[in-house]
């Protein structure tokens, strides 16, 4: 799977190398690849619903929930969900941003997987998992493909169990 990922120097900003995962996802191999393996650490752990952040966390948390018989719960950007929601404000490296989740999306739903495509600083991973313990609801995991771990963004989410599949 690592050798489908793409570098794509000086994105978004110089000096960044961005890890791009639409070569891996336009290959069918290495997507199936990608959300099988995770499938297989998660198909004999008691998950309710996967929850994923918009819009690549989507493109591998639906799939999995599917295969593990789970719901799905998109967690989105601010306006884009037209139910009562719970809101989580979050640092990014120049500022603040906000997730939202509907406040019923974990209703019936107690253990939750979090997946999603990065992990990079955490601060989206930790803002997920205050949505969903917010909602009443337990974070079991999460999945990520790829962690960046000189980003640290480990740290910010130590207390919770993390599996990534691919590591720079």
């Amino acid at each position: 799977m690592k050798s489908l990922i793409r570098d794509v120097p000086d994105f978004p900003k110089e000096g960044i190398i961005f890890k791009d995962i639409t070569t891996l996802l336009k290959d069918d191999g290495g997507f199936r690849d990608a959300v099988e393996a995770l499938h297989d650490i998660y198909r004999d752990v008691d998950i309710d619903a996967v929850a994923s952040v918009e819009a690549r966390g989507f493109i591998v948390g639906a799939p999995l929930a599917y295969l593990l018989g789970a719901g799905f719960v998109p967690i989105r950007k601010p306006g884009k969900l037209p139910a009562e929601v719970h809101e989580e404000e979050y640092e990014l490296e120049y500022g603040t941003d906000r997730l939202q989740v509907h406040r019923d999306a974990f209703d019936g739903a107690k253990r939750v997987l979090i997946a999603d495509d990065l992990l990079a600083t955490g601060g989206t991973a930790l803002a997920t998992a205050k949505l969903v313990e917010r909602c009443g609801a337990e974070v079991v995991s999460f999945g990520f493909i790829i962690e960046l771990e000189f980003l640290n963004g480990r740290e910010k989410i130590a207390d919770y169990d993390i599996v990534s599949l691919i590591k720079y």
